[in-house]
């Protein structure tokens, strides 16, 4: 049940709940989260973004496309934050099925230009195209990429940059910071703001940073209108924090000893997503 992004977000869109998109970083990471998913009967998206494909390598993309093939849920493969029109085109050549092209950072005109390229191109043989606007905090030097200045998303920026690019989705600022919040560091996203956002475009939003969230304001933002939301540093920490435990034991060494242990813990913090975003059931929509 492999689609692009336009098909999995508009249905999310008109059945008010959110897709999460889990970023895997290995093939042990991939199998929990179809595991997961399967489970709860919730669609998914695999979401990979330039780093994590420079480490797992385009060759592995054959047997993520053929687990979402055998999969029992609707499944994406989606390019996160790609940054040039080249790592959009060997995302199209390796067979992703969705793209980002983050241009955030980029001034409003050019953010338009890369981005309407993009979804030309994409759009030519068959992918969804998510476009950023606004920009996203960072926590630490172990997260994606982002600004030290949260640059939040004006609702009429928002509804020009939809109309001048022809975007499938939309990623919005609101408050939300790639990474995990430090103890000084209190999260507040602007739920106002996203209302505002919401009633101005007709295109599925996304949120980044997902991950480190108070889950009463992620839930909200899922009743308000939020139909992707990225989870990458959560899952993380659960799989490799069970690792280090295991590996604290000198004398292991079989992966089987040391992964499932790990997938396991990895799979509960995705279960707890999955349940936030309200996709739990949702497969049987598609």
């Amino acid at each position: 049940m492999l689609v692009n992004g336009k098909v999995m977000l508009d249905v999310a869109n008109a059945n008010n709940f959110a897709v999460p998109a889990f970023n895997i970083s290995d093939f042990a990471m991939m199998n929990g989260v179809f595991e997961i998913s399967e489970e709860l009967e919730a669609p998914v998206i695999i979401a990979i973004h330039p780093d994590e494909l420079s480490h797992i390598g385009v060759d592995m993309l054959p047997a993520i496309i053929s687990r979402a093939h055998r999969s029992t849920v609707p499944v994406t493969i989606h390019l996160d934050h790609g940054a040039t029109h080249e790592q959009v085109l060997t995302a199209i050549q390796a067979g992703f099925t969705s793209v980002m092209i983050d241009g955030s950072t980029l001034p409003f005109d050019d953010n338009v230009t890369i981005t309407k390229r993009i979804v030309e191109t994409a759009h030519a043989v068959g992918l969804s195209v998510e476009g950023e606007l606004g920009t996203i905090g960072k926590t630490d030097d172990e997260a994606e990429d982002g600004t030290a200045t949260i640059i939040y998303t004006e609702p009429a920026d928002a509804v020009r940059f939809v109309a001048e690019t022809g975007v499938d989705s939309l990623a919005i600022a609101i408050g939300t910071c790639h990474g995990i919040y430090p103890a000084h560091m209190k999260p507040e996203l602007k739920l106002d703001l996203l209302r505002e956002i919401k009633d101005a475009v007709n295109v599925p939003l996304v949120l980044h940073g997902g991950s480190n969230n108070p889950d009463s304001e992620i839930g909200e933002s899922v009743k308000l209108g939020v139909n992707k939301i990225n989870i990458s540093s959560d899952i993380k920490v659960a799989y490799h924090q069970k690792m280090r435990e295991i590996l604290a034991d000198a004398g292991v060494r079989e992966p089987n000893t040391i992964q499932p242990p790990s997938i396991a813990a990895m799979k509960v913090v995705a279960a707890h997503k999955i349940a936030l975003f309200d996709a739990a059931g949702k497969a049987k929509l598609y």
